[in-house]
């Protein structure tokens, strides 16, 4: 049968041996009040740093996407309506769709993807 013996050392009175008292202490890097605020910094920088960027990008290329759109285009819309572009009303912001035996006019922000145009797909 094995035995353990466990060796610790005496917690003592709080005191180092300078006779100063010992402090809270911060507990490293990011304990108490200052790694908190050093989180909240590292959190904002890749924020600005990463994420700032990449949501423009992508707001720039729907907005493009958006202008670009011609009579011809086959769309998705964020309702999951799927549609050909009859016309584009440019002042009022809207499109004028064909669905199989429907025609839809919808608000031209709703539109999420371009899936080609019908006629290069007729071609095939």
């Amino acid at each position: 049968m094995a035995t353990f013996t466990l060796i610790a050392q005496d917690p003592g009175t709080g005191k180092p041996p300078d006779g100063k008292p010992a402090d809270g202490g911060s507990g490293g890097l990011l304990g108490g009040p200052g790694g908190m605020f050093l989180m909240v910094g590292l959190f904002a920088l890749f924020y600005v740093v990463v994420l700032l960027p990449q949501q423009r990008r992508q707001r720039k290329q729907q907005q493009e996407m958006l202008t670009n759109l011609k009579p011809g285009a086959k769309v998705v819309l964020s309702s999951g309506l799927v549609g050909t572009v009859v016309k584009v009303h440019e002042p009022e912001g809207e499109l004028t769709l064909r669905s199989d035996d429907a025609k839809v006019r919808v608000l031209r922000s709703s539109v999420v993807t371009v899936r080609g145009d019908e006629t290069t797909e007729a071609k095939s």
